[in-house]
């Protein structure tokens, strides 16, 4: 059955992506595996490449930033293939079972023998995440009109965030139960096949939504070098669009600050403030709840004052978040509860600022078939940004032995986006 553009039950498949996916963030990104590859790797040497890796963390913020790198040099040139061909849904369905797969090999990473496995398997799947977002995120402005867009926009994560959130309170009950260590590892090893499970199989109902090839494409067989003209077209077509051109560049700038709190908030809790486990997944639970409703109130907001002012207000309280983290330290009495707070008030603006930003791109956009195309760029800035972000982040601990100036210095970027974003001209789908 073929569903039109701006059909409820379209919006509600395309949205439901993120429920499948959004478990790959929580578990695998944030709160599981992270800690399980800790546990496995900590104070041993990883031999990978060839090479004897002593500080195995490293070796995995390596194969992060990697994958990330990958994406951005890939997805715009991919994108612009499948926008020439109308094969974007097959992509997206790849990448999709590239990365479910990837994630239940990490099954087999056991010990520090398989640590290669946990390695590969983390690229792989990091890849597949990130490049199936990418063709995900381009169908918004496909399955509804620019009126819809917050709203649907928002209702993506909405479901990203509850679906995420049952699963990891599965997930931790697996865990918790089991005293053995032993145990509570296999526990961690089997959660990583539910994920990938979870992600593939929900990710189905999207799939027999989703239209593809929607103006009938029908490519010569030199398609890929027409897929490398339409990547240049599109990016000569910037120059003749600044309120576009301006708004990429005010999200990279609020995305290295946004997406390298996300990765570090964790670390930042555990080394520089002591934080337990139990805290910290207190901690990224609540940030997920509050989440919720934080994307279903800019929402709203932003139907009443404009995307540009709504962005403004996100990104303001943003740097509060960071004033309020560089504040904090060690031996402050009751951190943990200052922790929590300080995670409700995160949790407020990530939904919001994520989906504010996906949506008023997207309405953006000028009158075009080249959508996927368009949204690569968005998303290699994303991609830049995280790669920024982290060695700024990385950089400023060294020169300073202190993540709190780290965090304070991530303000900056939220304060020239908002500087870019004040500055930005009003169009007719934002106000």
């Amino acid at each position: 059955m073929t569903f039109k553009r701006g059909d409820k039950k379209l919006i509600n498949a395309w949205a439901f992506y993120d429920w499948a996916n959004s478990v790959y963030s929580l578990v695998i990104s944030t709160a599981v595996f992270p800690l399980f590859y800790d546990l496995i790797t900590k104070d041993k040497t990883i031999r990978f490449l060839g090479l004897n890796w002593d500080y195995p963390g490293t070796l995995y913020s390596y194969a992060l930033s990697f994958s990330f790198l990958v994406v951005a040099f890939m997805s715009p040139i991919l994108s612009a293939i499948a926008d020439y061909t109308g094969n974007k849904l097959k992509f997206m369905r790849f990448f999709c079972w590239m990365g479910g797969l990837s994630v239940i090999g990490l099954f087999f990473f056991k010990d520090i023998s398989t640590a290669w496995v946990g390695i590969t398997c983390t690229i792989l799947a990091s890849i597949g995440f990130w490049s199936s977002i990418v063709f995900y995120n381009s169908y918004l402005p496909e399955v509804a009109y620019p009126m819809q867009q917050d709203k649907a926009s928002a209702k993506g994560f909405i479901y990203g965030y509850i679906g995420s959130i049952i699963l990891l309170a599965i997930t931790l009950f697996l865990i918790m139960t089991p005293e053995e260590d032993s145990l509570k590892l296999k526990m961690m090893r089997y959660s990583f096949v539910m994920v990938g499970l979870w992600w593939i199989g929900f990710a189905q109902i999207t799939f027999s939504k989703l239209p593809n090839n929607i103006y009938n494409r029908k490519p010569s067989k030199e398609y890929l070098w027409s897929g490398f003209k339409a990547l240049k077209k599109v990016w000569f077509s910037l120059k003749d669009l600044p309120t576009l051109k301006n708004f990429l560049i005010a999200f990279f700038l609020l995305s290295v600050g946004v997406q390298t709190i996300i990765l570090l908030a964790t670390i930042f809790g555990s080394s520089e403030l002591g934080l337990g486990t139990i805290n910290l997944i207190i901690t990224v639970l609540l940030i997920q709840i509050v989440a919720i409703f934080g994307a279903a109130l800019f929402s709203r907001i932003s139907e009443k004052i404009g995307n540009f002012k709504a962005l403004k207000i996100t990104i303001s309280i943003w740097i509060i978040v960071c004033f309020c983290a560089f504040l904090l330290e060690k031996n402050l009495k009751n951190v943990s509860l200052y922790f929590y707070g300080l995670g409700g008030l995160l949790g407020l603006v990530l939904g919001a600022i994520q989906s504010l930003t996906r949506s008023t791109y997207s309405k953006l956009l000028p009158e075009t078939k080249d959508h996927a195309t368009y949204f690569s760029f968005y998303d290699v800035t994303e991609k830049i940004a995280i790669v920024l972000g982290t060695f700024v982040f990385g950089f400023l601990i060294y020169l300073t032995d202190s993540m709190q100036w780290s965090v304070l210095c991530l303000a900056l970027f939220f304060v020239f986006s908002f500087i870019i974003l004040h500055r930005l001209k009003n169009t007719e789908h934002v106000y």
